[in-house]
């Protein structure tokens, strides 16, 4: 971990990096007392490594390995060195579209964190989106939450309702659920870079001041 007074973020992604975006923004407005420290991505040419570049923050492709939904043990050991060398305090995940497994959630206990597009507890896994059309609710949105080895099941820091439209189709639901989730991420990126909050249990609360 970082022992200098900077907060610094390690991102992880696969894709666009549309909320990897929003969360540099904020830095760079100082909307979040932070740096990005290093960005990764399994996908080589994927949009998160182009908007880092053009940032001029550290960026680089990692092969992911053999298996299409995670990391292979090299990678996995490629990823956690490339971390722990940037001195990072947080690991934000941004679109990043491997499950993380036992050795990197250990190396990084309770400092990861990833936005899932529902109102976990409901609707975790994939296309939540949809999930929440094909069950009929009237309200919806994301939530950013700790990362632990469940599915979407960490504690979490942040939620933003999204209501559902009667007109609405899985596509203007989930742009929607997007935009939402670029003012969320920011926000609860910064109260941890803040430490602000402490996790007691499954629930994350503000420390007392």
């Amino acid at each position: 971990m970082n022992s200098g007074n900077t907060f610094r973020i390690g991102v992880l992604g696969s894709g666009r990096g549309s909320n990897f975006v929003a969360i540099a923004d904020a830095i760079a407005a100082g909307a979040i007392p932070a740096q990005v420290a290093l960005v990764l991505s399994d996908v080589e040419g994927a949009g998160i490594l182009e908007h880092a570049q053009k940032r001029n923050l550290p960026a680089r492709f990692v092969a992911p390995g053999k298996f299409r939904t995670k990391l292979d043990e090299d990678a996995e050991r490629t990823f956690v060195e490339a971390l722990q060398s940037a001195k990072v305090d947080l690991i934000v995940l941004a679109g990043f579209m491997r499950v993380l497994k036992g050795d990197f959630l250990r190396a990084f206990e309770g400092r990861i964190v990833n936005i899932h597009p529902s109102l976990l507890p409901s609707f975790p896994g994939l296309e939540a989106w949809k999930q929440a059309l094909d069950h009929g609710v009237k309200v919806t949105g994301c939530t950013v939450h700790f990362v632990d080895a469940g599915v979407d099941s960490g504690a979490i820091i942040g939620q933003q309702t999204v209501p559902v439209l009667d007109d609405d189709t899985p596509e203007t639901l989930h742009a929607r659920i997007h935009a939402a989730e670029h003012e969320l991420y920011p926000k609860c990126v910064a109260t941890l870079a803040r430490r602000e909050i402490a996790v007691r249990g499954r629930r994350v609360v503000r420390k007392k001041s």
